[in-house]
């Protein structure tokens, strides 16, 4: 069997956090080694990953990605600027636009939408950009495509999370655009800390951990989310000939003199509000 094609994707390392217990820096860069042993053929990185979207972050951030080798596609998350992200990543667009774009992986085709309304923690799809999507799905019905965001299009039960998520209605609107392109193969996403999945507009959705620091799965949190000291994680997506997508999560693990120097246990019990922490003024 030839060897499939591999997508990593990296999801909320928020580089420059300290609200977490952890240490961002050490957590990313152990995802990175786990995921280098994959010898992945591209790398999504899908949100927040400055945790206060400085340019000294984002400098951070590639350094950590570089011994990936890979090419590398990133998106905004609430945390983050557009601005920044292309000065930093050179993605597509200009200023302050909704960063979204289009990429030719080879057997794979990325579809980046940008669901962030800056200066909030929630997500929105408005009309123009469903509109978009529909249009860059239309112009390419033949390939297997991947449509990646930041705010994952599902529910994930924990009210305060769903608080800060896709709205129902947006949800369904990106559906119903889905539903008529069947080259689709999975709705990606990160935010929630989470793996998670489910269906939408019969596909597949995924949602990625954090390379950063996990939530718990608590049905009954309204007001902040419980972490817990689960490793860092990635999700993997794997295209194989004759276009079947496969995607799963793998754990990271920083090395043991990381975890002792930085208390890899210290989250047990902690919380964290999902939003952003002021920005210094």
């Amino acid at each position: 069997m030839p060897r499939p094609f591999v997508l990593v994707q990296l999801s909320d390392p928020h580089i420059g956090a300290d609200w977490g217990g952890g240490d961002p820096v050490a957590s990313l860069a152990a995802a990175v080694r786990a995921a280098a042993a994959l010898r992945p053929d591209a790398v999504l990185v899908s949100g927040d990953l400055a945790d206060h979207a400085a340019d000294a972050e984002y400098e951070q951030v590639r350094e950590l990605l570089a011994p990936l080798g890979a090419p590398l596609y990133v998106l905004p998350g609430n945390h983050d600027d557009r601005h920044a992200l292309r000065r930093h990543f050179g993605v597509p667009g200009a200023g302050g636009e909704p960063v979204q774009y289009a990429a030719d992986l080879g057997p794979l085709r990325l579809v980046v939408l940008d669901t962030t309304i800056p200066g909030e923690d929630g997500g929105r799809l408005d009309e123009a950009r469903l509109r978009w999507l529909d249009a860059s799905l239309a112009a390419g019905p033949d390939q297997p495509t991947l449509v990646a965001m930041h705010h994952a299009p599902l529910w994930t039960g924990v009210p305060v999370m769903d608080g800060v998520g896709l709205p129902s209605a947006d949800r369904a609107a990106l559906g119903r655009v889905v539903e008529r392109h069947p080259q689709v193969r999975r709705l990606v996403g990160g935010h929630n800390h989470l793996t998670l999945t489910a269906d939408l507009g019969g596909r597949g959705v995924l949602s990625a951990p954090s390379t950063y620091v996990q939530s718990l799965l608590d049905l009954s949190a309204t007001e902040e989310a419980d972490l817990t000291d689960a490793p860092p994680g990635f999700a993997v997506h794997v295209l194989f000939e004759g276009g079947e997508l496969s995607s799963g999560h793998r754990r990271g693990r920083p090395d043991r003199r990381s975890a002792r120097l930085r208390g890899a246990r210290a989250l047990r019990g902690r919380r964290a509000v999902l939003g952003p922490p002021k920005r210094p003024t």
